[in-house]
């Protein structure tokens, strides 16, 4: 950990999200001036939880709401911008399209324009997505890719990307956007993402439900090496060569939806169970995982987690969430 956020004023849109909350942690930690966009309260977010509120300045608003944003940079003189709001869920970008473009395509331009305007911000960084990509024969993808999403959610992906670019080479705007896989890890509350509803299911005796067929690839990355990752280019956004970049983070694995399921089980010694598959899974990429290379060659980037020592650390934070009255000694076997 260094000094360089230290009493640096930098705007966390949705930061009572997974990542969200974690980045927030982070950099109040680092003695950030931390401003956060919250659009709902919802008390079992890790933010309310662990009562990093209260180290916080909050604004109440939404990224659809531009006169919003622009008021919280100008007033709180916001220099770094950490843009990870967005409507994440698949299935209710399948069910309600227009809703997750308002939010991931007009709101990437909304923090954009908002920036641009009041022209005191020094570094954006927004997060985009392996989905952005869409479906493609040739893997791993690297950010030569074509950005070219079918499905709503995918599309919205897509579109925000190709907005970054944009006002980097018209505005000259300081952005970078952050391709990542699957988050997971202790604070994400969407039990229908495949890692906490194993662990939940796991935790209840349960067999876990599997949507797809269970041949579906993907790349899970840690919350928290998100985080490392997401302020590591950041820190380097001094560098004229990183400006107006994409970069994809990842740990480099190709692991179907099945491996991860049995991967949890074997963590948490559950082995007797066994999924349920029915693949009925709609609209979504079947294969995907994505090369690190650019990020490791011009960033000098690595991942601080593997993927078993992620899923340690998830498995504990369930377990003490899901299950405070568990038996003390079983919550450090999870841990161990």
């Amino acid at each position: 950990m260094n000094d360089f956020w230290q009493n640096r004023s930098v705007l966390i849109t949705g930061c009572t999200g997974l990542l969200g909350s974690w980045m927030t942690q982070e950099l109040t930690d680092r003695g950030a001036k931390v401003i956060g966009l919250v659009r709902d309260c919802t008390p079992q977010s890790r933010l309310f939880q662990m009562g990093l509120e209260k180290k916080i300045i909050t604004v109440h608003g939404r990224i659809e709401d531009l006169p919003v944003l622009e008021r919280t940079i100008n007033e709180y003189e916001v220099e770094s911008v950490f843009h990870l709001a967005a409507q994440t869920i698949v299935g209710v970008a399948n069910r309600e399209p227009l809703s997750t473009f308002e939010a991931n395509i007009k709101g990437t331009w909304n923090i954009l324009e908002a920036c641009r305007r009041v022209g005191t911000v020094r570094r954006i960084v927004v997060a985009s997505s392996d989905k952005a990509y869409g479906a493609q024969k040739i893997m791993p993808y690297d950010e030569t890719t074509p950005l070219q999403g079918d499905h709503p959610y995918d599309v919205s992906k897509s579109c925000a990307d190709l907005i970054c670019r944009t006002y980097y080479k018209s505005y000259n705007l300081p952005v970078c956007v952050t391709r990542c896989g699957n988050f997971y890890g202790g604070g994400d509350l969407n039990f229908n993402r495949i890692i906490p509803e194993t662990i939940r299911s796991a935790l209840r005796d349960r067999s876990v439900i599997i949507r797809s067929d269970g041949s579906y690839v993907r790349d899970y990355f840690y919350v928290r090496d998100g985080v490392l990752a997401y302020l590591h280019l950041a820190e380097q956004m001094d560098r004229p060569e990183i400006l107006g970049e994409a970069f994809n983070f990842s740990n480099e694995l190709q692991i179907s939806v099945v491996e991860i399921v049995h991967k949890i089980l074997i963590l948490m010694g559950k082995e007797h169970l066994h999924p349920q598959i029915l693949n009925q899974a709609q609209n979504e990429i079947e294969h995907q995982y994505l090369s690190a290379a650019k990020a490791r060659q011009l960033l000098n980037w690595k991942p601080s987690y593997s993927l078993e020592e992620g899923l340690k650390e998830a498995i504990a934070w369930y377990t003490d969430f899901l299950d405070p009255k568990l038996d003390v000694a079983i919550r450090n076997e999870a841990r161990a």
